[in-house]
């Protein structure tokens, strides 16, 4: 993929409220603005885990884009990528999305507890002139520690996990709910990183930098990119 625009001239849409992926977006050091995606998040029937992150990783991204396209975007001689991301947590086939209250949470946390599940992180970067959209899904092996159930009582009562996938942030600082990662950490926290650095380079922004060194930031567990690319799906879907 090629794109003649200068790099200087390229524009970040990031279509997430998310302040975990506002946040990483500008520790990348990016400048963007913030065009939040509506869209239906209700699984297809038979959806795979890791088909439905990438679906709605795509689907945020192309409905920012519409909008953007209603409001007079791209502007002359700027190109505007929309980069968009979603989420998921599964344990096998299982979706766990965000809890509808705090028995919910506490069901998924003890279901999790003590043992391996799945987050599946899907980033897409869609280039607005001309529809070109390419997508990743990252998916991490998260291995939970076995946390009591007054420790879940006291995480449920603090309202952290009522607005999060899985009912858990990986980089709670008190809870800390995982013994172990396999994968990107990044992508369980909210945006795999390495993958979307990959992205935004195919789209002619280069990214100088260290990601172990901005992962550390957020966490005690090592950066994928210490031991090598994170494991991802790569797609590519024409205009």
């Amino acid at each position: 993929m090629t794109n003649e625009t200068n790099e200087t001239d390229i524009q970040l849409i990031l279509a997430s409220a998310s302040p975990r992926r506002r946040q990483f977006l500008a520790e990348l050091g990016f400048q963007f603005t913030v065009l939040a995606a509506d869209i239906d998040e209700t699984p297809l029937p038979g959806e795979a885990p890791v088909e439905l992150a990438r679906r709605l990783a795509e689907a945020k991204a192309q409905a920012v884009a519409r909008q953007c396209r209603e409001m007079g975007r791209p502007q002359p001689n700027a190109a505007t990528l929309v980069v968009a991301a979603d989420t998921v947590v599964a344990l096998g086939d299982v979706l766990l999305g965000k809890p509808e209250d705090e028995a919910d949470a506490t069901r998924m946390l003890r279901t999790l507890r003590g043992r391996p599940h799945q987050v599946h992180s899907g980033v897409s970067v869609l280039r607005l002139d001309d529809g070109q959209q390419r997508t990743r899904v990252n998916s991490t092996t998260v291995h939970m520690r076995h946390y009591s159930d007054a420790e879940i009582r006291a995480y449920v009562a603090s309202g952290d996990p009522l607005d999060k996938a899985g009912a858990y942030a990986i980089q709670h600082p008190t809870f800390a709910p995982a013994s172990r990662v396999e994968g990107c950490v990044s992508g369980v926290i909210g945006l795999p990183l390495a993958d979307l650095v990959a992205l935004l380079a195919d789209f002619g922004l280069a990214w100088q930098g260290s990601l172990p060194t901005l992962c550390g930031r957020h966490t005690s567990f090592p950066c994928c990119q210490l031991d090598g690319q994170p494991e991802s799906i790569d797609r590519d879907r024409p205009s």
